[in-house]
């Protein structure tokens, strides 16, 4: 099944994990990158994107907004958005189903770090 790349405007829910990995997957599959996209290879890339963004925050003070400039806010969110889209690549190479690990996670949390 191709999912388009581009956003639909009819109301779908384009912001799913699920739709993001479908979208993901057919990215690659079009040009033919599968092959590489082993999960070592993806966790390594994964590393570098985080890597990238936090020299964003190099040498900052604490990174808060006023802090930034538009060029500094732009590279931040294209980082942040190459993370994601390792994240959902490594977790689907590894068979790992993100938005349930992620809630899984946090209900752990929770239990491990109780509110007062």
């Amino acid at each position: 099944m191709k999912i388009p790349l581009e956003t639909p405007e009819d109301g779908l829910q384009a912001d799913t994990l699920a739709l993001l990995r479908e979208r993901t997957r057919a990215f690659a599959d079009a040009r033919d990158w599968e092959q590489y996209h082993t999960p070592k290879n993806l966790a390594m890339a994964l590393s570098v994107e985080v890597a990238e963004l936090a020299e964003h925050f190099q040498w900052l003070k604490t990174g808060a907004p006023e802090e930034l400039d538009d060029k500094a806010r732009e590279g931040i969110r294209h980082e942040l958005a190459d993370v994601l889209l390792y994240l959902v690549q490594l977790a689907d190479r590894s068979g790992v189903d993100l938005r349930a690990a992620a809630l899984e996670k946090m209900a752990l949390n929770a239990v491990k770090y109780p509110a007062p």
